[in-house]
């Protein structure tokens, strides 16, 4: 399940003629076409010029950014810049610009990446929808989630803050009782979750480059087959933290043969007349994975996945537990915050059914109940 967002910026809205403008003064460049990406986290506006279509992106922060989940764009712009010598296939710098007349607020100018992303919750391209081509998606994002935590991490020193595993756990335990607070929900399990991971934390962890919310919708595929990563998008939470919770993070979206499906049966029973769709996406998550692509001919098992991680790392996923609660812990509590918000806002919310879901799945894999 994803939240949908209308652009905070129409094209018809956006300044043009201030845009043209600081591209003719400060790149040399004349804009010919300008088309809104996105309109979540950021504007987003692909920007055509004379010599080459989709030649940029603009990006400026909106409202929903205004969070300590993420860091100002400037400092997401030093992200790239230190990203730019290495072999992640992230947007390259361009310029960032202060001066918020030019578009209300300061933004950031990159080269545009070709390809698509795949959000969580949808269809692999057509083109993708073979055995072959499905296995190749997943070890594409394992091998790119593996170039992520291998590059040096001197460059992001001073750029990017630094947690360890257990500060992240408190971090998501206040987080969480904020949103409780807000939403009137109870969520035992996942407070259950938080204690079991304070008193199990390995004794040593890694430091390393995190993208924050590595997922397909945040990666683009490049068009043509075999599937290639052309690009890594959004690293507005960029960390310097314990990578294998973010392999954790990938491998919670994914689905094996015989995963247990915890909570399915209740949910159904309790939101099924309210919330039929919802209820219906929970179930094929559960079957499939939040990934519709998982647990599908071809597409690697988690395991497989773990193992090319190994092989391309100097890393080994011991305490998989751990990770893998930790993952989901993190991820619960963004969703619990977003049902929170809605909630005070007075928007109607159907996230409860996904809430639940994934409370239950946390609780079986701190049992051991949901294995790697």
């Amino acid at each position: 399940m994803t939240a949908s967002h209308s652009p905070t910026m129409t094209a018809d809205a956006l300044p043009l003629a201030d845009l043209e403008t600081y591209f003719a003064d400060e790149l040399g460049e004349r804009v010919t076409d300008t088309e809104v990406l996105d309109g979540a986290l950021n504007t987003m506006v692909a920007v055509s010029t004379e010599s080459t279509e989709h030649a940029y992106v603009v990006r400026r922060a909106s409202e929903m950014r205004d969070s300590d989940l993420f860091v100002g764009l400037d400092r997401e712009y030093r992200v790239l810049s230190a990203l730019a010598d290495t072999d992640v296939p992230a947007p390259e710098p361009v310029a960032y610009c202060e001066d918020a007349s030019v578009l209300g607020d300061p933004f950031a100018v990159t080269t545009y990446r070709e390809g698509e992303p795949v959000p969580v919750g949808s269809p692999l391209p057509e083109r993708f929808q073979t055995p072959a081509n499905r296995r190749a998606v997943g070890e594409a994002l394992v091998d790119t989630l593996a170039d992520v935590h291998s590059v040096p991490t001197e460059p992001f020193e001073g750029v990017c803050e630094r947690y360890e595993p257990l500060e992240q756990v408190e971090r998501f335990a206040d987080r969480l009782d904020r949103a409780t607070d807000a939403s009137g929900r109870d969520v035992p399990e996942l407070r259950r979750a938080a204690d079991w991971l304070r008193e199990h934390a390995p004794p040593e962890h890694e430091t390393r480059l995190t993208h924050g919310d590595f997922k397909s919708g945040n990666v683009c595929f490049g068009p043509g087959t075999p599937p290639e990563i052309t690009g890594v998008l959004d690293w507005e939470t960029a960390t310097l933290a314990e990578p294998r919770t973010e392999l954790g993070y990938l491998l919670f979206y994914w689905r094996d043969d015989g995963d247990p499906t915890p909570g399915l049966d209740a949910i159904r029973d309790r939101y099924g007349d309210d919330y039929p769709e919802a209820v219906a996406e929970v179930a094929e998550a559960a079957e499939h994975g939040f990934y519709r692509y998982a647990n599908r001919p071809g597409s690697p098992s988690r395991r497989e996945l773990v193992e090319r991680y190994e092989a391309q790392t100097d890393l080994s996923f011991d305490h998989e537990r751990f990770y893998r609660t930790h993952a989901a812990l993190g991820l619960a509590t963004v969703w619990e915050d977003i049902h929170a918000r809605r909630v005070a806002a007075g928007e109607d919310s159907d996230w409860e059914p996904l809430l639940d879901y994934t409370a239950a799945v946390t609780r079986s894999i701190v049992d051991g109940e949901f294995a790697l």
